[in-house]
């Protein structure tokens, strides 16, 4: 019983099922509820660029060369573009596979203004570097771990950012305690606000959008891990504090820093954990990129349009660009959904309204499968590099196993 207390995973799950359940019974005062996850996601946002300057810091200057942190940056955008172009192709495959939209009556949807959703083009990199803060901090970070470790002062500074770091951490983990009020907070809030009825009309979309991405996890992300003789189930079972945080919260961001922790406590090397996983969270989004595809072609057979090769490679070539240029910018899931139709110009943008009553509901899936797919880029390119310690991942691992 002592064991349970002190589990976080048995709270922040009861939280959950709390908040579903208030949601369910009384909505309003569920909908009260949404400071309480609004605020804690504020409080751990907090520790993102922080941890990323000394996480950046500390392992380029732990690096033997300049031309490896090189490599590895390079590296990752590669597998980054190649594994979110195969989520894409995925998500429109399967859509037309299981033909979600086929069949939906749109004469009794609520007709909801979407004008702010539109946008005439992808967003510029320029508004993509001043929105992102976290872009900016990880460049920065380079450029300061890079003349750090040229430094006569190295030593003496680096013992300063690893006393801090230290500090850093702690205090984040007394932070993630209060995780389950969290939880709570965002879960009570969606289910009050767009209540368990409101996935009945598109129930369909949702039960495949999620399935999708469970078996994208687990063959695509797992047969990745596999390449290394390392299994995804320990893996998620190792991070199954996070993944509830995340599914309470709707946000990949509030466990943004754990992850990080826990990557490098299981064998990552700093250098690889500061700069794939904050690189990631802008451009490695595959839940995102199954959902964006998907959700597209289920709105291109909801209203019966047969979209020619042309236009679904035009599809994937516009979402390649945006799905990462709208990263960090508030949401960014319908203005990427919108740029994409006035490309193809043959499905209505008015049709992102069918999709605003579930949008919510499916975020907690792109949330985890984006969480997931980072901490799997980390592992593969630092066993790509050499600089993965299997013995300690083994040791963390048993520590999870009964």
């Amino acid at each position: 019983m002592k064991k349970i207390r002190k589990n976080l995973t048995f709270w922040v799950l009861l939280a959950i099922i709390a908040g579903i359940l208030l949601g369910h019974f009384s909505p309003a005062t569920a909908i009260a509820m949404q400071p309480l996850g609004k605020y804690f996601i504020d409080v751990v946002k907090l520790f993102i660029n922080p941890i990323i300057v000394v996480t950046i810091v500390t392992g380029i200057c732990g690096m033997e060369s300049m031309k490896k942190v090189g490599r590895i940056g390079g590296k990752a955008l590669l597998y980054f573009e190649v594994v979110t172009t195969l989520a894409l192709v995925i998500g429109i495959a399967v859509a037309y596979l299981v033909q979600p939209g086929v069949g939906i009556d749109t004469s009794g949807v609520e007709v909801a203004d979407v004008s702010k959703y539109r946008n005439d083009g992808a967003i510029s990199m320029m508004s993509f570097f001043r929105d992102n803060s976290t872009i900016q901090f990880l460049l920065g970070s380079i450029v300061v771990g890079i003349l750090l470790s040229r430094s006569a002062y190295k030593t003496t500074v680096l013992a300063q950012v690893q006393w801090a770091a230290k500090y850093l951490f702690m205090a984040l983990g007394w932070v993630m305690k209060l995780s389950p009020i969290g939880a709570f907070g965002g879960m009570a809030f969606t289910i009050g606000k767009y209540g368990l009825a409101a996935l009945l009309p598109l129930g369909k979309l949702m039960l495949c959008v999620y399935i999708t991405m469970f078996l994208f996890i687990i063959f695509v992300l797992g047969a990745v891990l596999r390449y290394y003789n390392i299994s995804i189930w320990k893996f998620l079972r190792y991070l199954r504090d996070e993944l509830l945080i995340v599914l309470g919260t709707s946000s990949s961001e509030a466990a943004l820093p754990a992850l990080m922790n826990k990557l490098e406590r299981m064998g990552c090397h700093r250098s690889v954990v500061g700069l794939v996983v904050p690189t990631g969270y802008s451009f490695n989004l595959d839940g995102t990129s199954i959902y964006l595809s998907m959700a597209i072609i289920f709105l291109a057979q909801v209203f019966n349009v047969q979209l020619t090769w042309e236009q679904i490679i035009t599809i994937i070539g516009v979402l390649m660009v945006t799905s990462k240029g709208a990263a960090g910018v508030t949401g960014s899931g319908f203005i990427i959904l919108a740029s994409t139709l006035a490309a193809v110009k043959v499905i209505p943008v008015q049709g992102l309204a069918l999709l605003l009553g579930v949008d919510r509901f499916m975020s907690e899936a792109r949330a985890i499968t984006n969480f997931i797919g980072n901490g799997v880029a980390t592992i593969f390119l630092s066993n790509q590099e050499s600089l993965f310690d299997r013995s300690m991942m083994e040791e963390r691992f048993k520590e999870r196993l009964p």
